[in-house]
């Protein structure tokens, strides 16, 4: 038996070493100057009261959080953002799971098809938002027109946050595709022949192959597109453009992240602001530890 010794990197190693510490270093830096520092920033603004003009915050502890847990409108503000979340992340993740699944397949046109189906998430907002304005306008909209009927979409407080969602999923499709068809072209054939043997073809192929080979993707764009869905806010600003003042459905619209801007930036009290998005914050947290512990019963990793 040879003796084991200690030795110290070699050259390669070190270099390697380097290197590889230089080629994540931006992407570190990155996330503590965009999200960690901002992070531990509003959860020390939250424990303030902001000064008139943005100056001289005065120290007012819990009392924020007091406010908040007892503000109807934060609660509100908090059932909105989940019937957005609710809606919006299993029909967007099932309509592109069934989209990824047909475009996978040979077909003439197949890179036009992915191609339109993906234009959404490239579009400017503001174009995005005024194209659907439009077509959900009462009196000279387009969907109105062809339903033949003075439906209120963007107005009705009942009605409001469902049509924001359908063009949530509308805009999201795209995304929720690629990221499917990238799993479906690492499952290997042999799977779909050894299934055809067995007689399983078509949809029972698709349920006892397709998904449980694709769950690690499936919950990769289920923990991202629900942190997405409970941080929504430029569709809701931009179709309810206006304001509480001209629209009677924006209390029963207006999500968390809604109303942080509201009170941060349109009344200039950051205080109450941070405590709302530390509130999320925490929301989301507790959501995704739930979805990591949930995942080991129905994701399969090969």
């Amino acid at each position: 038996m040879g003796s084991t010794t200690k030795k110290g990197l070699t050259p390669r190693e070190k270099s390697e070493f380097l290197w590889g510490w230089l080629f994540i270093l931006p992407t570190i830096t990155g996330l503590i100057i965009l999200n960690i520092i901002p992070i531990f920033q509003t959860i020390y603004q939250s424990f303030f009261k902001t000064g008139d003009f943005g100056k001289g915050n005065k120290f007012v502890g819990f009392s924020n959080y007091i406010k908040v847990f007892g503000d109807s409108e934060v609660w509100q503000a908090l059932v909105n953002t989940f019937k957005y979340a609710i809606v919006e992340v299993p029909f967007s993740i099932a309509i592109s799971l069934v989209i990824a699944v047909l475009l996978n397949r040979k077909m003439r046109g197949r890179a036009i098809y992915r191609t339109i189906i993906f234009l959404p998430m490239v579009a400017a907002p503001a174009a995005v938002a005024m194209v659907w304005r439009w077509l959900y306008n009462a009196d000279f909209g387009l969907i109105n027109n062809l339903l033949g009927t003075k439906i209120n979409w963007v107005s009705d407080p009942g009605l409001t946050i469902f049509s924001i969602t359908i063009i949530g999923i509308w805009s999201v499709l795209g995304y929720n595709m690629v990221l499917f068809l990238a799993g479906l072209q690492e499952i290997p054939k042999d799977y779909y022949e050894a299934a055809s043997l067995d007689g399983a073809t078509g949809i029972a192929a698709f349920f006892n192959v397709t998904l449980p080979l694709l769950s690690p993707t499936i919950f990769f764009v289920c923990v991202t597109r629900v942190i997405a869905a409970m941080q929504v806010f430029d569709l809701i600003f931009m179709i309810m453009a206006g304001g509480e003042n001209s629209n009677p459905a924006l209390l029963k619209t207006q999500s968390l992240v809604y109303l942080f801007y509201k009170y941060s930036f349109t009344q200039k009290n950051l205080g109450y602001g941070s405590t709302i998005v530390v509130l999320l914050l925490v929301i989301i947290l507790l959501i995704t530890v739930f979805q990591m512990k949930a995942q080991k019963k129905w994701v399969f990793y090969n």
